[in-house]
C-alpha cells in the first residue's frame, strides 16, 4: 500500500476539529504554556555584533548551558503530552482525557527510551564519519560527511516516526520492538512520509516568519518593549503550538493509513 498523504491530511484536520475544544485544551497545557515560559524566563539574546565564528560558537554554547535545565523537562513535558494526544485521537476504547494523559505519562518512559537509542545510534555515526573525515585532511571531505549524517538523520527520523503512536496506541512498551514496528511500518514510504512532514512544518515556517515579522513591527509602535516582548512571545507560542498539533494529528493520521492491513485506513476519533 502506497501511502496517501492527501488522506491523511484530510483524516488529521477532520479530527482537530472534530475534537478541538479537548484537544486545543491539552495543547495549551503541554504546548503552549511551557513554550510561553521558556521564551519568557530564558529569551535567546541578540549575538553580538562582528563575532567571528569562534565568538559565535561560545556565545551559543553559554545560551544553552544556562537554558538547558529547563529545555529537558520542557521536552519531557511535551513528549507526554504528544503521547497522551496520540491516545485520545486513535484509541478506538475512546478514552477520557484523564485517562488518555495517564496512558501519556505511562508510555513516556519507552518513548524516551526508544529516542535515546535513535540518539545514540545516530551519535556513533556522527563519530565514525567525523574520525575519518578528519583523517583525510580534506575540508571538502567534512562538509561531504557532515551533510552525509543530516540526510541520515532525516532518513532516520522519518523511519522512527511512528514510534510514539506505536507506543501510546498499540501499547508496545518495549523500546527496540517499537522502534522495529515504526520501522517495518514506514518501509517503502520514507519521501511520501518525508514530504507530508516537510510541507507541513514548510507551511507553518512562514506563517510564523510572516506573522511575527508583521506583528512585531505593530507592537513595536502600540506596545512598550517589555509588553511588546510578552505579546510577541504568546504569538510565537501560540502558532508553535499549532504546529505541534498539527504534526500530532499527521502522525496519528499516518500511523491509522500504515497499521492497518490490507490498506484498510484506520479511523481517528471523530466525537
Amino acid at each position: 500500500m502506497k501511502f496517501d498523504s492527501n488522506r491523511a491530511w484530510q483524516k488529521a484536520t477532520a479530527a482537530i476539529r472534530a475534537n478541538r475544544e479537548v484537544i486545543f485544551a491539552l495543547a495549551g497545557v503541554f504546548f503552549l504554556l511551557p513554550s510561553l515560559a521558556f521564551s519568557l524566563f530564558f529569551p535567546q539574546p541578540d549575538p553580538p555584533a562582528g563575532a567571528d565564528e569562534a565568538a559565535m560558537m561560545a556565545f551559543a554554547s553559554a545560551y544553552y548551558a544556562k537554558a538547558l535545565p529547563a529545555m529537558i523537562p520542557l521536552a519531557i513535558l511535551q513528549a507526554a503530552g504528544m503521547l497522551a494526544l496520540l491516545t485520545l485521537l486513535t484509541d478506538s476504547s475512546r478514552p477520557t482525557v484523564g485517562r488518555a494523559i495517564r496512558i501519556g505519562f505511562a508510555a513516556l518512559l519507552p518513548f524516551v527510551g526508544a529516542q535515546i537509542l535513535a540518539g545514540m545510534g545516530l551519535v556513533l555515526a556522527l563519530v565514525i564519519v567525523s574520525v575519518v573525515t578528519a583523517l583525510t585532511g580534506v575540508k571538502a571531505m567534512a562538509a561531504a560527511g557532515m551533510l552525509m549524517i543530516l540526510c541520515l538523520a532525516v532518513y532516520v527520523w522519518i523511519r522512527i516516526s511512528l514510534t510514539g503512536p506505536v507506543i501510546a496506541v498499540e501499547g508496545l512498551r518495549n523500546p527496540v520492538a517499537a522502534l522495529r514496528r515504526s520501522w517495518a511500518l514506514t518501509k517503502g514510504q520514507t519521501l511520501r512520509i518525508f514530504l507530508f512532514y516537510f510541507l507541513i512544518v514548510l507551511v507553518f515556517t512562514i506563517i510564523l516568519s510572516l506573522v511575527l515579522a508583521l506583528s512585531g513591527i505593530l507592537l513595536a509602535l502600540v506596545l512598550p518593549q517589555n509588553l511588546a516582548m510578552i505579546a510577541a512571545a504568546v504569538i510565537s507560542a501560540s502558532l508553535g503550538s499549532g504546529m505541534m498539533l498539527t504534526l500530532v494529528a499527521a502522525l496519528a493520521a499516518t500511523h491509522a493509513q500504515l497499521a492497518e492491513p490490507a490498506g484498510r485506513d484506520g479511523e481517528l476519533r471523530y466525537d
